[in-house]
């Protein structure tokens, strides 16, 4: 599977920019030019490579006269961040993708800042579990939890003045399904909702047997349960498809929900489990959901295609004769 490095070539960057020096924590510095400010990086050429140096890293910058560029260090306007290390989350525009930096933090450490980004997903038929991808409402769940309803509601716990209070938004438009991945895309476009907090996505790669995880989820309706466990297998096959294989309780209402690391990024996403044996839970790899939001046009519903992955239609029967009068 392909995955976006950090290097990034002069070419994208036909604009050169006035040489600057970056005075980074620990008495260290950079000189070269400032190719690119984000939100939690500065992109800077320094001749031979280019380097992506995260803002909390940068004490400040100066211009080739040693002037102080105040401008260029102006921080970007909040973005709520359910858990957010600063130095450890690279901005791939629609969701966070983890970085080298981050820490491992204990369970009880993790959940408080987690579980305002994970939400319960109620159709007539069902529920089930999800999270928020980014601030914009946009989250992911399975797509086994939204199969066959148009009408699917949202509800969402957010944290204000150290007090959690339970929201519904029922204005939750479907964009994208992967029915043979399981995954489905959704947003929440309720007038006045606001910024969401969202989760950073892990790399499911370099995950290790034995290492722990912990799941949150709302199993049989009882939300923002916690459960537990470690990586039995990497590699589960199933039906041709592969699986992180957990010992983290997994029960009807988790499907959708996320499955995180010590270090607060999402690894998989819930989506089953052996229902005759305790502890054989499932969850689909982060890193296919990468793939299934990075291709999210390819697999777009669209209410007018009757024939889109939300609903197939079963083919004409050549074999039947035609009516006659």
């Amino acid at each position: 599977m392909l995955k976006k490095c950090m290097w990034l070539p002069l070419l994208l960057f036909p604009v050169v920019a006035p040489a600057a020096t970056v005075e980074l924590k620990g008495k260290a510095s950079v000189t070269g030019t400032i190719l690119a400010e984000k939100s939690d990086q500065i992109i800077v050429d320094i001749g031979y490579t280019v380097l992506a140096i995260p803002r909390s890293q940068v004490l400040k910058l100066l211009d080739d006269n040693g002037a102080k560029a105040a401008a260029m260090t102006a921080p970007p306007a909040a973005i709520p961040v359910a858990h957010h290390a600063p130095d450890a989350v690279t901005e791939q525009g629609f969701y966070r993708n983890s970085g080298p930096a981050a820490r491992e933090e204990t369970v009880r450490e993790l959940v408080d800042g987690l579980g305002e980004a994970v939400v319960q997903v109620r159709t007539p038929s069902g529920l089930g579990s999800g999270f928020f991808i980014n601030a914009d409402g946009y989250l992911i769940t399975n797509f086994h939890v939204t199969e066959g309803e148009t009408q699917i509601a949202v509800e969402v716990y957010h944290l204000k003045d150290g007090q959690l209070t339970r929201t519904t938004y029922k204005q939750v438009r479907i964009i994208a399904l992967n029915k043979f991945a399981d995954l489905a895309l959704l947003r929440v476009e309720d007038k006045g909702a606001p910024r969401f907090a969202s989760v950073t996505l892990g790399d499911s790669d370099k995950l290790s047997v034995g290492e722990t995880v912990f799941a949150i989820g709302s199993p049989l309706g009882l939300e923002r349960t916690v459960t537990q466990g470690i990586i039995s297998t990497k590699t589960r096959e199933l039906e041709g498809t592969l699986y992180l294989q957990t010992s983290a309780q997994i029960n009807p209402g988790n499907s959708g929900g996320p499955l995180f690391n010590l270090r607060g990024e999402v690894v998989g996403v819930t989506n089953m489990k052996i229902t005759f044996g305790e502890g054989l839970g499932f969850a689909i790899p982060v890193e296919a959901v990468k793939y299934f939001l990075n291709h999210r046009e390819a697999f777009a519903y669209d209410n007018d295609n009757p024939s889109n992955p939300y609903r197939y239609l079963d083919p004409p029967n050549r074999t039947s004769k035609p009516a006659t009068e």
